[in-house]
Formats: structure tokens, sequence, C-alpha cells
């Protein structure tokens, strides 16, 4: 079987489909998006695509060319100079091209594998996207195999509020602590403002130190903010055997999409916040999107940086891993969304049941959707003998 292949958004991408979701992921770089939740009843896409695609202007940062929705970074972030190594913004993964290698569906399963030879780090990544039957949700997973030394890595899923009037809730699983972004030396730096004081440690997205002394605090759970700015923090989630999750709720739409992860091996959540705040091309001072990207690695700073030693491997938190060409590496990862009843507010816990996943707000409202959550942990869509 070959799967649907057409240009979206002027690049050529592979579309999947199962009762629930369709999903398109471009050959340049992989980049998932569009995908519609729910797409016969009340459709839902929560991933942001940029609005330069058909535009004819120079763009001199590869991952900016397709830049839509979720893809998977090899190494996550900039400045990726290390030893003989020069690594484009995000890696090969997010900007070379990959090829399609299978494609088919068995019982309520679709699957699609796409592999990429990568050159910088010689090695071999397999992307593998499946959608089941039933379920609001994307199983991503990707193979490393081949591969030798210290990567930081991670998915940098970016979402659109579909309207800057309207507001979007973040929430994120319990954390040990954070850091806004350092490296800054001014409000105005290339083109970029920012809002958030730099290099500076919180302990609650609720209260995140700004550069104003009038207004010495901001809250990140609130999305669209601080408009004309740009700025990135990371949070570091406390040590749990338990899902570590991310959620963005929709109260307008009456939606919210998250994404479940193996807290092991995707030890933080770089959340990035654009407002309107980049004013070099492509930007033009348009854009209004945020980044949810779970990963390992130190903010996005790159590999050079996230090797080091740094401010959260200070604290006992890993920000990169060691890959081993004698074992593959496998990043298991869960993006979905359900639909939640009136009056739901910020995610405030995630509860995995039997087969099923449970948010509660903090409003005291709550949804529960069919998901295979031990997927993060086995790889596999069957249900183990002993689940989570």
């Amino acid at each position: 079987m070959v799967p649907e292949k057409k240009t979206l958004f002027s690049q050529p991408s592979w579309i999947i489909r199962s009762d629930e979701v369709e999903l398109a992921v471009t050959e340049l770089g992989g980049h998932m998006a569009p995908v519609t939740f729910f797409r016969n009843d009340r459709p839902f896409e929560p991933y942001y695509i940029n609005p330069w695609h058909a535009e004819d202007i120079p763009i001199d940062t590869p991952v900016l060319k397709p830049l839509r929705g979720d893809f998977f970074c090899m190494p996550f972030g900039e400045r990726n100079s290390y030893r003989d190594e020069v690594h484009e913004v995000h890696g090969e993964t997010a900007t070379g091209y990959w090829s399609l290698a299978n494609y088919g569906r068995t019982g309520n399963v679709v699957s699609l594998s796409l592999t990429m030879e990568t050159k910088v780090r010689p090695g071999r990544t397999t992307k593998i996207l499946r959608l089941v039957d039933g379920h609001n949700a994307v199983y991503c997973q990707h193979i490393l195999e081949g591969y030798t030394g210290k990567m930081c890595l991670g998915h940098h899923a970016t979402l659109d509020p579909h309207g800057e009037a309207d507001t979007m809730y973040i929430s994120v699983s319990p954390i040990k602590f954070g850091l806004t972004n350092p490296h800054l030396t001014g409000q105005e730096n290339d083109g970029e403002y920012y809002a958030l004081e730099s290099n500076k440690s919180f302990k609650n997205l609720e209260k995140v130190p700004t550069m104003w002394k009038e207004y010495p605090y901001d809250d990140l759970t609130v999305f669209p903010r601080r408009r004309g700015f740009v700025d990135i923090v990371q949070v570091y989630n406390k040590k749990k055997k338990k899902p570590g999750w991310v959620c963005a709720v929709y109260p307008k739409e009456g939606f919210l999409w998250y994404a479940l992860k193996d807290a092991r091996m995707l030890p933080s959540t770089v959340i990035w916040m654009e407002n309107h705040g980049r004013h070099q091309p492509p930007w033009n001072g348009r854009n209004c999107c945020i980044g949810l990207e779970d990963v390992c690695a130190y903010l996005a700073l790159g590999l050079r940086e996230s090797v080091r030693k740094n401010r959260a491997s200070e604290k006992g938190v890993p920000t990169y891993l060691n890959l081993s060409e004698k074992r593959p590496t496998v990043i298991n990862y869960i993006q979905g969304a359900a639909k939640i009843p009136k009056g739901f507010d910020k995610v405030r816990k995630v509860k995995m049941g039997q087969g099923e996943v449970t948010f509660l707000s903090y409003s005291e409202k709550s949804v529960t959707v069919p998901l295979y959550h031990w997927f993060l942990y086995t790889g596999s869509l069957e249900e183990p003998k002993d689940t989570l």
C-alpha cells in the first residue's frame, strides 16, 4: 500500500487517516501538520503552520521553511557546533528529507513509517506514526540506530491559539524547578524583544520573573500574553514513574490538546512563546504561536551547551542522552485532543486508567478519553499484563 501524497501549504506531505484523525507529515523535515482530530464530527486543528510558506523571501534557517506542527529534533536547539560536527538548527531530522519505508493498516491501527540516514552524526532514524480507530491521538515513535555519543533531542510541538483575543490555558505535570533563557543582554536582541528576566529560576509557571520593576512577575499559564515579545523558558519534571504531560486548553472552542511522555527520556519541557516579538525575516513581527516542546536538552541552546555542565545538570536533571551504536534508542510519545465540558479550565491532574486517560481541571471538571498510555514505555499498542 502507498499513502496519499499531496502538497499542503507548499510542502509535499504524506497523509494518513483513521476514523477519527487525519494527519499530514511533510517530506522535508517530517513536520506533522495539519492534523485534524474529530474529523467527522466537530473538527479541531490545533497545530501552527507558518504564514510565509508561499512567499518568495529568503530563508537562511532551513527549519523555518516547512515550520509547522510537531517535529523531532536531533540535536534540539541552535548553536550546534560540537567537536567536528556542525548541525543545522534542530538538526537533520527537522530539516532533511525523509523517505517512505512502510504504510498500511492492521486491524484498527493505521501506521506510517519514514526513515532518514543522517550524515553529520552518522546513523539511521526511523519515524513511525500510528493512528488507532476510536482514538483522537497520534502515537509517535522515533528509533535511533547506529549513533554513538552525547545527544540532546526532543519533540517540538507548536500550537496555534486560533485567535489572539482568545485565551489558551497551559499546564504541565509537577515541576522540580524552571529556568528562564540565559545569554540575553537586554530587552532587544537582533530584532527580537524579550519580556522575561534573563537566567532566573522559578518554581511556578504562574509567577515567572520579568524585566520590569513595576510588573516583576507574569503568568505563563495563559497565552497569548505579552504582545510584542518572544520568550523561552524550560521546566524540569519531578522524577516520577508515571508519564509526564503538558496540556493546552482551548476553552472557547471546547477542546484540549495534550502530549504524554516517558519523563525518563524527555525530562523537561521547553515553552516557546512567540507573540509578535520577532522582527527579522521571515517572522516580520506577525506571528503568534506557542511551542510546548518535550526534550532532553538545556533550553534551546543546542548540543554544545546541553552536554556541558549547566544550571539544569547541576541540579541533577539530564540534558542529553548517551547514544550507543550497540543498541537502538527509542523515543515514544503521544499527542492528542479531547472535547471538554463547559467550565473546564486549566488541567490540574492527569490520571492513567485501564486503556484510558482522565484530565481533571482546577474547576473540578473532568474528561476521560480512550488511550493506550502504556505505549510510552513498551512502544506497543498491545496491552501488557501489568499496565500503569
